[in-house]
């Protein structure tokens, strides 16, 4: 099982050691990155590629650890009991399978995405700890032991909001989707925008590094807000020389698909207003 890219994800060379390795050592490979980064559509790809059936757990802040192993509806029970419901005697009947409990006892081996771990509480890493490591939990309810049949691989994704506890960090294997270069974006737009005329990309990705590496930016724009920008910038029928015959404002052409709040439109706008007056 070895991961190279797909046909419709361009993973860089770091990336796709970082993946081999986590298969390889059987640990949660541990995925942090800006958000747009393409981090939940790794776990995607990887899935694809390697023939893995996938399950997603996406994480709120509201979410515990528990919910991830089961859950046992105490209140449905009561209600059937009172109901004289014969299913009341099986507790099993009011245990709800989690998404580890579904890639434990799937019966070929699958991918779990754990999406965006630092939403959670800060507790939340740590209560997984041990079924993460052992691919084993307990059912206090039955008091029947769950073991992974076949140990699933796991892929962790976190937008670096929140630090995470070292002990959980020991048990993952751990990688950092850096920010593309120009050449990688170029090849990631190639793939979702086959055929873009190479003046226009140009002239547009250089427009997109400059308001990225703008200081005082508040958000950044990232990989997926590039791509929409293209795709606006190809829909309205633009050329590169559309976007320079632009470039007297600071703000670039259909901006709100990389500008996202009001104090970074206002940065770009004082910019404008400055290069005007110095003329």
């Amino acid at each position: 099982m070895k991961f190279t890219g797909t046909k419709s994800y361009v993973a860089t060379d770091d990336l796709t050691v970082a993946v081999n390795a986590a298969v390889a050592l059987e640990r949660p490979l541990l995925v942090k990155g800006e958000p747009g980064t393409g981090k939940t559509e790794l776990a995607k790809q990887v899935a694809d590629a390697l023939d893995l059936p996938m399950l997603e757990w996406h994480i709120k802040s509201t979410t515990k650890a528990q919910q991830g192993l089961y859950e046992y509806d105490a209140v449905s029970r009561l209600r059937d009991s009172q109901l004289g419901d014969a299913r009341v005697h099986d507790v099993k009947n009011y245990i709800r399978k989690g998404k580890l409990w579904q890639a434990f006892g799937a019966e070929r081996k699958s991918l779990l995405l754990i999406d965006e771990i630092d939403k959670a509480d800060i507790e939340f890493p740590n209560d997984l700890l041990q079924e993460l490591d052992k691919m084993e939990f307990h059912v206090y309810e039955t008091g029947e032991t769950v073991k992974a049949v076949n140990r699933p691989v796991v892929i962790i994704t976190s937008n670096n909001e929140k630090e995470l506890p070292d002990a959980f960090l020991r048990r993952c294997f751990f990688h950092y989707i850096r920010f593309p270069d120009m050449d990688t974006m170029r090849k990631i737009v190639e793939v979702h925008h086959p055929g873009i005329k190479d003046a226009l990309l140009t002239a547009a990705l250089t427009q997109f590094y400059e308001i990225r590496d703008q200081a005082g930016l508040k958000k950044k724009p990232s990989t997926s807000e590039v791509l929409d920008w293209l795709k606006l910038l190809l829909a309205e029928d633009l050329s590169a020389a559309d976007l320079k015959a632009d470039s007297s404002s600071a703000l670039p052409r259909l901006h709100g698909a990389l500008l996202k709040n009001e104090q970074d439109v206002h940065l770009f706008e004082r910019l404008a207003f400055m290069a005007r007056n110095q003329r």
